[in-house]
Order: C-alpha cells, then sequence, then structure tokens
C-alpha cells in the first residue's frame, strides 16, 4: 500500500550498514500458503559504520520467534521492517517467520508460479522472505536447506546434500541479499557440460517444466558461447562447479543473475524453430550471455548502493552488445542498439522522467530499472572505450577486476580505475553520469583552400530539477569523402569538451564530404544544415555502415516531415537511393532490410514537436502509410526478385545468414502484400515451416486486410503454447486500424486465455496498444481510459509491471490540448486510487509533474 508521504531517498544520505555479516543460514519448509523461513545470522559490529542502529527490513512477514544468541529478543515494528537491542559484540540472530507464497501475485520475494516456486529479490524481494538487511552493500555466503515435496530444489552455489524431501546449498562467495534465489517444483533438465580455459568442468543445466524439453538446445548453445566469450574477450573464468538456469513463465523482469542460479523468463530462455522467430532467438542470445557476464560484471563486484545500478548493468548491457556484434553482424547490431537507444531512451530524456545515468535520489528503486540506466548507461561505456583506446580499456578493465573482486563498488571506484591505468582526468567525463538529458551537437562547415573546418558546438536542454547544464566530453567520430566517393581520411575521434569548438583538417585540394558521428560514437542528437542531395550521396557512398543507414534513414525522415507538414508526395531522391541499396548484392541481407525500415510515428511526433509543430497521429500514420506505398510502387519490379533470391531451402537454423535472410524476404513481403493483396503471404503463410516466416506472413495479411481464417487457424494450432499466444494477442493489436485500436485491445482483455497477472500476456496486449501510436493516440481517448482501467485494476496485484506500463504516458505534453486534458483526467484518475502502490504513486506523480 501506499505511504502518506513517500520517503525520498538521496545518495548523498548513505552510510555503511552498523553490521557486518560473517554468514548467513537459511532452512526454508515449503508450503504453499505457509511456507516456513528460519534465519540464522552471523553479526558483527562494522568499524567502518557510525550508526550501531540494529534495523532490519521486513515485509509482509508473520514473525513467529526472535532470538539474539539463542534468547528471545523484543523486536520494535518501524517503517519497513524492525530493530532491536543488540549488543556491541559478535552475536547470531535468528528468526523464524511464516509467508504465504500462494498470494504473492507481485511476483517480488519468494512466490508460486503456475505450482512452482520461485524469487526474485533485486533490488528490494528478499525483505519479503525474511528480516535482513536487504541493501546491495551487505555481503555475506550463503548455505541454504530447503525441505519439501517438491521434485527438485534448487538455491545459489554447488550442492551440498540432495535426497527426496531435502536440499542443501552452498555459495562459497559473498554476495548481498538481492542475488538470493530459490527454485522448487516438478522440472525437468537440458544437462550440459563447460570445460573452462584451465580445465575445470562446469555442469550446466536448463530446467523447464515437463514438455519443454524441446526448446532448450539454442540456450545452452548461447550459454556455452557466452562463456567461451567473456573468457576470450575479459579474460573472465566461471567460478563454481555448476551453472543453473531456469525457465518461469511469471517473471516481472526478463531474467536475473542471481549467483548459480539465473532465473529466465521462459519467454527469454525457451525457442523452437517452430514458436520463435529469429528476433525471439537473437533476443535470448542476448540476453542469456548479459545474465552471464554478470557473473562478474554485478556479483563478483556489485553496487554498493541502488544509486550505482549503471555500474553493474551499463557495463554488462555494453558486453552483451559486444558479443553480439561479434556473433551476428556488427553494423546491423549497432544500428539495432540505436533504433533501440532512440526509441526507448531519447524520449526519457527529453520528458517528464529524464534522469541521470546514476540518479541523485528515489521514491521506490524499481522505478530506475530504465533506458537511461540501461542502454544509456551502456553508451557511457562505449564512449569511454572510444576515448581510452581498446588497449587501454582491456589494461583498465583487468585493474577493476582486481581490485574491486568481492566488492560492492561505486561508479567514483570504476573511473578511478581508468584514471589509473591511463593517466587521463575523468572529472569532466564523469559528468555523463549525473547529468540528465540528451546534447545537441551542431555542426558547421568551412573551407578555405586546402584547409576544412568544422565547428562543433553542444547543448543540453533544462531537464526535471537540472536547468544548467555544463558541457560534456563527447566524442566525435569524423570521416572524409572526396567528390567521387573516395575515403580520403579514416576515422579520427575528435573529442568536444567546450561549448563550441573547431577542429581542422588541411592537404584537401577539394572540398571534402564530412561522414559526422560514425558508428553512433556518442548518444547525442546531431544537428547539421545539409541538403537531401548531401545525404543521397552519404547514402551511396559512405564507408561507415551506421552512417550509410542513417543517410537512407534521415532522407526518409525529411520525406516523412514534408508529407505531414505540406501533404508532399514521398521523396523520389529517397526512393532512387533506396533502391540503389536494395540492388546492392554485396550489401548483407539483413542491413538491406533495415534500409527498407522508416522512422516510427513515435519518433515522428517527437521530432515534430521539437520543431514547434503540434504532432497530429492522425497525419503522421498517414504519411508513414504513404511512404510504404510509394516503396511498393517504386519497386514493384524488384521486390519480386529480392523475395525470390532471399529463400533459405536449407533446414532452418537460428543463425546471423539464414536471419538475415529471411529478414530482406520478408520486407519485400510486407510491401508486395499492399498491392497484391496477400496473396503472396497467403502461400508463404501456408508452407511456412518456421515462426518467423508464419508469423510475418499472417502480419502481412493483416495488413493487407485480410488473413482472418489464418489467424483463427493460428490460434487453434498454438493455443497450447503461451509463448506463441502473446504473439497471437499483440498482432492483432498492432496490425488494427487506428480507429479499432481500442475496441480490438477490449475484445482480447476479454478471451479466456488473456490473464492480467501473467505479466508477458499483459504487456502483450497493454504493451500492444500503446505501441500503437495513432490508435493509442485516437482522438476519441478510447485507448486512454482503457489502459487507465487495467492499470488500476493491476497495480494492487503487481505494482512492478503498473508503474512500468505508466511509461506510455510520458509523453502527453507533446499533443495537442484536447489530447493533453483526455491523458491528465486518466493520470488524475490513476493518481486517486486509494490505495496506490508506491511504485505506481511515484512514476504517475513524476509524468502528470505534481
Amino acid at each position: 500500500m501506499r505511504d502518506a508521504a513517500p520517503t525520498t531517498i538521496y545518495l548523498s544520505n548513505y552510510t555503511p550498514f552498523g553490521y557486518v555479516i560473517d554468514g548467513v543460514e537459511l532452512t526454508f519448509r515449503l508450503a504453499p500458503s505457509t511456507t516456513r523461513v528460519h534465519s540464522r545470522i552471523r553479526f558483527r559490529p562494522n568499524p567502518d559504520a557510525t550508526d550501531r542502529r540494529f534495523f532490519l527490513h521486513g515485509e509482509n512477514l508473520t514473525r513467529i520467534a526472535t532470538r539474539i544468541d539463542g534468547v528471545d529478543v523484543d523486536v520494535r515494528d518501524v517503517d519497513g521492517g524492525i530493530e532491536a537491542d543488540a549488543p556491541d559484540a559478535p552475536f547470531i540472530w535468528e528468526a523464524e517467520v511464516e509467508i504465504d507464497p500462494q498470494a504473492n501475485t507481485a511476483l517480488e520475494g519468494l512466490y508460486m508460479s503456475n505450482g512452482m516456486y520461485c524469487t526474485q529479490c533485486e533490488a528490494e524481494g528478499f525483505r519479503k522472505i525474511t528480516y535482513y538487511p536487504d541493501r546491495p552493500d551487505v555481503m555475506a555466503t550463503f548455505d541454504v536447506t530447503i525441505e519439501g515435496p517438491e521434485k527438485v530444489m534448487l538455491s545459489n552455489g554447488n550442492p551440498v546434500d540432495q535426497r527426496e524431501g531435502f536440499a542443501k546449498w552452498q555459495d562459497p562467495w559473498p554476495k548481498p541479499a538481492y542475488l538470493f534465489a530459490l527454485v522448487a517444483g516438478d522440472l525437468v533438465n537440458h544437462p550440459g557440460t563447460f570445460t573452462t580455459r584451465s580445465g575445470r568442468k562446469v555442469d550446466l543445466n536448463i530446467w523447464v517444466r515437463p514438455g519443454d524439453e524441446d526448446k532448450c538446445a539454442f540456450g545452452m548453445q548461447a550459454l556455452k558461447d557466452s562463456m567461451k566469450w567473456d573468457e576470450d574477450v575479459y579474460g573472465r573464468e566461471y567460478d563454481l562447479d555448476l551453472f543453473n538456469i531456469v525457465a518461469v513463465d511469471d517473471f516481472n523482469m526478463g531474467a536475473m543473475e542471481n549467483k548459480g542460479l539465473n532465473i529466465f523468463n521462459s519467454s527469454c530462455v525457451l525457442a523452437s524453430p517452430e514458436t520463435s522467430t529469429d528476433a525471439n532467438f537473437e533476443r535470448i542470445e542476448a540476453i542469456i550471455a548479459h545474465e552471464y557476464f554478470h557473473n562478474w560484471t554485478g556479483n563478483r563486484i556489485t553496487c554498493r548502493d541502488w544509486f550505482q545500478l549503471c555500474l553493474k548493468e551499463g557495463l554488462t548491457v555494453y558486453r552483451d552488445q559486444q558479443f553480439t556484434a561479434d556473433m551476428r553482424s556488427a553494423p546491423v547490431a549497432r544500428i539495432s542498439t540505436v533504433l533501440a537507444l532512440r526509441g526507448r531512451q531519447f524520449p526519457e530524456d527529453q520528458g517528464p522522467l529524464s534522469h541521470p545515468v546514476r540518479p541523485e535520489s528515489f521514491q521506490e528503486i524499481n522505478n530506475f530499472y530504465t533506458a537511461t540506466v540501461y542502454e544509456k548507461g551502456a553508451e557511457v561505456i562505449g564512449m569511454l572505450k572510444t576515448l581510452v583506446g581498446d588497449a587501454a580499456y582491456a589494461k583498465a578493465l583487468d585493474l577493476y577486476f582486481e581490485r574491486h573482486d568481492g566488492d560492492a563498488a561505486t561508479i567514483e571506484d570504476w573511473l578511478q580505475v581508468f584514471e589509473d591505468a591511463t593517466g587521463r582526468d575523468l572529472t569532466q567525463f564523469k559528468r555523463w553520469y549525473s547529468q540528465s538529458g540528451t546534447p545537441r551537437v551542431t555542426v558547421r562547415e568551412d573551407y578555405d583552400g586546402d584547409r576544412f573546418t568544422l565547428h562543433l558546438s553542444q547543448t543540453t536542454a533544462p531537464t526535471p530539477g537540472q536547468d544548467e547544464k555544463l558541457p560534456q566530453v563527447i566524442p566525435v567520430a569524423v570521416g572524409l569523402l572526396n567528390p567521387n566517393g573516395d575515403e580520403v581520411m579514416e576515422t579520427r575521434i575528435l573529442e568536444l569538451t567546450e561549448a563550441e569548438q573547431s577542429f581542422t583538417f588541411e592537404g584537401h585540394a577539394t572540398r571534402p564530404i564530412p561522414s559526422i558521428l560514425r558508428n553512433f560514437s556518442a548518444p547525442v542528437i546531431l544537428e547539421q544544415d545539409i541538403d537531401n542531395s548531401r545525404r543521397a550521396f552519404l547514402l551511396a557512398h559512405d564507408t561507415d555502415p551506421f552512417n550509410r543507414w542513417e543517410a537512407g534513414r534521415m532522407l526518409a525522415r525529411d520525406s516523412l516531415m514534408a508529407t505531414i507538414t505540406t501533404g508532399a508526395a514521398p521523396d523520389a531522391a529517397y526512393l532512387e537511393g533506396l533502391g540503389a541499396v536494395l540492388r546492392d548484392n554485396s550489401l548483407d541481407p539483413a542491413y538491406r532490410a533495415l534500409m527498407l525500415g522508416q522512422p516510427t510515428q513515435s519518433e515522428l511526433a517527437g521530432l515534430l514537436h521539437e520543431a514547434g509543430i503540434t504532432p497530429d497521429p492522425d497525419a503522421i500514420h498517414s504519411a508513414s502509410e504513404a511512404l510504404r506505398d510509394a516503396k511498393a510502387a517504386a519497386f514493384a519490379d524488384l521486390l519480386p526478385a529480392l523475395y525470390a533470391d532471399h529463400q533459405v531451402e536449407v533446414p532452418y537454423a537460428p543463425d546471423a545468414e539464414g536471419a538475415g535472410n529471411r529478414a530482406l524476404a520478408n520486407a519485400a513481403l510486407a510491401l508486395i502484400s499492399r498491392t497484391d493483396g496477400g496473396a503472396l503471404a497467403a502461400a508463404q503463410y501456408d508452407k511456412a515451416d518456421n515462426m518467423t516466416l508464419q508469423l510475418a506472413a499472417l502480419s502481412c495479411l493483416l495488413d493487407a486486410g485480410a488473413g482472418q481464417d489464418q489467424l483463427a487457424a493460428f490460434e487453434a494450432q498454438w493455443t497450447h503454447d503461451r509463448l506463441v499466444m502473446d504473439k497471437w494477442f499483440s498482432l492483432q493489436i498492432i496490425q488494427a486500424k487506428p480507429e479499432d485500436v481500442a475496441a480490438t485491445t477490449t475484445r482480447l482483455t476479454e478471451h479466456p486465455d488473456f490473464d492480467m497477472k501473467n505479466p508477458n500476456r499483459f504487456r502483450a496486449v497493454m504493451g500492444a496498444l500503446s505501441m500503437h501510436h495513432a490508435g493509442f493516440h485516437h482522438a476519441d481517448g478510447a485507448a486512454y481510459r482503457l489502459l487507465a482501467d487495467w492499470l488500476i485494476k493491476l497495480d494492487s496485484l503487481n505494482p512492478q509491471t503498473t508503474a512500468r506500463m505508466c511509461n506510455a504516458f510520458q509523453t502527453w505534453k507533446r499533443y495537442d490540448p484536447d489530447r493533453q486534458a483526455l491523458i491528465a483526467a486518466q493520470l488524475d484518475r490513476i493518481a486517486a486510487k486509494p490505495d496506490l502502490s508506491r511504485d505506481t504513486h511515484e512514476m504517475i506523480t513524476r509524468i502528470r509533474g505534481t
């Protein structure tokens, strides 16, 4: 329930806990509604602490007994937990509590998912299991005993004793409570092994419900690839005898890196060609890598407090991005990363939810698992690597692992390692962690004789709580091309550190054409006053894959903006340049598929808002559809050949080559379906032997106004598979006409398989609703009301999922007064819910600006 006055926690108020823990022993006696948890914890005074208050967090616990050194002790209930009088000497604390996993719909702490016991303790879920100092800087070894009738009972570390009704686990590595994990249920394992570079054999398991065994092979290979990559690239070897992954149907997050026992949302580990798309396979590969990489960047070295969340998440996201680039296409991986950054993080940076990569305060830490912390945090790591170079980065990381192994570290510790390893002063660079907002870099050019000069300036708009912005260190990667398209200067890194700086390049007999911000070298908005002929030149000739794609993207953006604001027809120069790219068979098919994409409708709304134009969602939708129709017409002679030439005739494999061919063929199919009424898509649906082809065909059919028979057949075929049915739910909303989106969503919430308690299903429906730009922002406000209705219902059951779905409203002030009034009314209605959770209260308050 919501506190009467939510407490704000500040980074500046950090103090160490008053006691050190030398070991934790936990015993669980499992029962669905009456699980007993006995804790035995060895405390001693912390010599570095000034506050010796003995306070333990605890929520929703029925207290049975509390003892210090074997003697019953009275405890005092206080806000957020209990406190007691403790000796100023080492002592043993014991507590016995009872909890109700079956009633735990919030999916934090110990809960049940379809009869299986499961935990989620990050960020502050352990306090719902037993009394404990539930903070990341309190680290200890854990011995865990589990008693119950379940077939399989797992916890962190290595097994010590396992027999019917009993299991004992020991984790030799000190960890904070947020990394604790327990799973128990009727599970079967898909086994594997990995031999480390030092020759140790590690047993691997993916644990699933019976019937899902055939969906584990890809995940197991991804795990082995991750372990090998981390050894080869970062020198990090796994440190236990066993590594377990468990697939769970009901899970708020994607996955969790608990030491030795990673718990995964089933959508992020289970895969087969029949049920998973190429995009699913790539996502699973990246998430498995991410959670495994946390073993060192998150577990062995954790964060001192939750303000340092970006220390583990930003670094680990950057590492999983490197892994994906190495496993697949580096240019395609980079473009995909930037698309996600611009789609999720840039709007966050520019709206009421803006916050620094390392926030200064929060009320509910669950609300700061954001794109800023993760994706922008990863960009900051990438910039640091760019600035110091590959060799210095590797040297600094080795020093980081050596110096801080076993520590709960801070951003200051991280940057100090780089300063010590490189001799570089990173005081100004640190502003990336403390200053919110997206910098804008403006470019002017001069050419005088053989001297070419770039004038760069940087500004960052005010954000909530930060009116004044200081210049940041921005690495700007630049290359130069001559008028023939030849590269005359390879990529150089310009360090923009002042509000305005100029950089001169000599020895150019003809005026060069600059390629600026190559590989998206910094998370900024680049502003250049250049015409479309320049962009078309870069689209044809730029040697940097990212900037070549960016040139096409900007041409598409300008064409769409002109259509929206003036009614102009789609730009012929853009279509001509895109056609040349599509005909270039030397280019990666996946890259060409990305080239066929265009800016999202939400992105266009943001651009209009920045230009001082109130975005009209209907006009944006019409312009986007018109450009797709123009592509279908312009490439009518090319698309059938593209489709035919990129059919994959060999048995399905989720590798980069096959996925790239299918991506380009399906992109061509989407345009063909606009002119053939879905005939080719219907043929593909009928013969599809994998989900990538089947789902793409169904999508094309619905987009063409057909496909109802196939939609019914798809439901009948896959009604038994929860993850595939998530796709079925989402697709109908995504492909609905704007005026039908709210009604379609309402109809799907009445379907017997809609389950608001399952986060995947709720996100499949309500996430699709919020992402359908024109439908969500339809002038009647029906979608706003519908989403608010469901958020109010869900909040009492699952505050985390509710709060995160509130993000759908974060850009509300972009729109016209009528839409703003409609959204404000829904925000106020949610805020008025009497028992609103702390999670949702904070999000609504920040979004509403109250």
